[in-house]
């Protein structure tokens, strides 16, 4: 009889517990939109995984998984920029699962690989930088709806665009070295420096640029294009465009190493692989494109961008390596000269923008002299492109930061930086002003 009964406990206290096959875990900068439509369709198709989203920017995302011990990791990496998975790879906190990949994904996108030929992670969508506008205040406003980057640096935008910084987003900082690559070092940083002085702030998050456009704090904002696209496809009064500077890449997910439900990882990847997942990314909420043909699909919306087109328009020919290479340099040089000196730029900015259009009604060659040392001064990146990847500075940025050398070469380095575009900024300043006096 006790026997009986306790085979009899036994049974019920093994029916009270949901019994999972092991939790995945995803690191993802994707907004709720997404990652909640990942989670119900997954788990409704694995009743026996729970999904368990972790949300951070890129940024932090590999710096956690950097610092987590292995046997504690997440299963799963999920981001849109390409040049992180880069940085995760050369840090062996990827590993291979050949097994998880869908063959009817094509091998490229134009000329871009849509997986690692390593085999360390995997296009799971495409994505395409622009410009992001809201079609009610550019009217209000009498502004042109701007078609190219060079567009938001025109006068009448200065104080109507939004961004962010790179160190803040991974989106933000494909877009920066987007621009880099297709416009050259130089002019690259010119453009951006140019449009964060034209900015009315710089948000904390990439979804606060899409999210000051949609409700009219700003009338423009360099986006990757998911943010763009799903606002309009929801109705809100906004329009989504491509530059001739654009790259379309793939928004990567990869497994990651030493994790603890490694094969319960390969499960979710696979998924959204599969033709579900990917139908899942024509929802409009989400409005992202897929890395399976649209022939190999249903339902595509009328009017979708179709990404192998925009491929083949595009000027850029995005290199990953070289991203990756200069990663940190990029988003260290823009924090210290526009992130932690926004303030100071706008002043040059203005300055030089009410100089521009004096000398235009009353021209003056001394005082176009000083305009034109005044924006070399403002919108001159601080070091040149050889000397980003050079070894000296890669290795203060690739260095141990444990290190108290290196530590500290990176603080005078980076305090040298934001010095000297301080100063920069105020001499440009003045200059601007005695050119319009002039």
């Amino acid at each position: 009889m006790k026997l009986r009964q306790s085979s009899l406990l036994a049974m019920l206290m093994a029916a009270s517990v949901t019994t999972y096959a092991g939790t995945v875990t995803v690191i993802t900068s994707f907004p709720k939109e997404l990652t909640q439509a990942y989670k119900s369709a997954f788990e409704k198709a694995n009743p026996d995984i729970k999904l368990e989203i972790l949300n951070k920017n890129t940024v932090s995302g590999i710096a956690y998984v950097r610092e987590t011990a292995e046997g504690r990791r997440p299963e799963v990496f999920w981001a849109s920029a390409p040049d992180a998975f880069e940085v995760l790879g050369a840090a062996g906190l990827l590993e291979k699962a050949a097994d998880v990949a869908n063959p009817a994904v094509p091998d490229k996108i134009g000329s871009f690989p849509i997986n690692d030929p390593g085999g360390l992670f995997y296009g799971q969508a495409l994505a395409g930088y622009g410009i992001m506008y809201n079609t009610r205040l550019l009217k209000a406003k009498k502004l042109t709806p701007p078609t190219t980057w060079d567009d938001l640096l025109k006068p009448e935008w200065f104080g109507n665009v939004g961004m962010t910084s790179p160190s803040r987003s991974g989106t933000q900082h494909l877009t920066v070295e987007t621009i880099l690559q297709g416009e050259g070092w130089d002019k690259g940083w010119n453009t951006i420096i140019r449009m964060a002085g034209n900015s009315k702030t710089l948000t904390d998050r990439s979804f606060g640029v899409p999210d000051g456009v949609n409700n009219g704090q700003f009338g423009a904002g360099p986006v990757i294009d998911f943010f763009g696209l799903s606002s309009k496809f929801s109705k809100f009064p906004v329009e989504f465009v491509y530059p001739d500077e654009t790259a379309i890449v793939p928004a990567n997910i990869a497994l990651i190493k030493a994790a603890k439900n490694t094969e319960e990882g390969k499960k979710f990847i696979r998924f959204a692989l599969s033709e579900e997942g990917q139908a899942l990314l024509l929802k409009p909420e989400i409005s992202r494109l897929p890395v399976l043909p649209y022939a190999k699909m249903s339902n595509i919306p009328e009017g979708y961008p179709d990404p192998q087109v925009l491929a083949e328009k595009s000027k850029v020919h995005f290199d990953t390596e070289l991203s990756q290479q200069r990663y940190f340099v990029v988003q260290s040089l823009f924090d210290q000269t526009i992130t932690f000196r926004h303030k100071e730029l706008q002043n040059a900015t203005k300055a030089i923008l009410d100089a521009q259009s004096k000398l235009a009604d009353k021209p003056s060659d001394k005082g176009q002299a000083l305009l034109d040392e005044a924006k070399k001064l403002a919108w001159s990146p601080l070091i040149s492109d050889k000397e980003a990847v050079s070894d000296a500075v890669q290795k203060i940025f690739q260095g141990d930061k444990k290190d108290a050398s290196v530590s500290q070469a990176l603080s005078k380095l980076q305090g040298q930086w934001n010095s000297e575009a301080e100063a920069n900024y105020r001499k440009a300043t003045e200059l601007a002003k005695q050119a319009a006096s002039s």
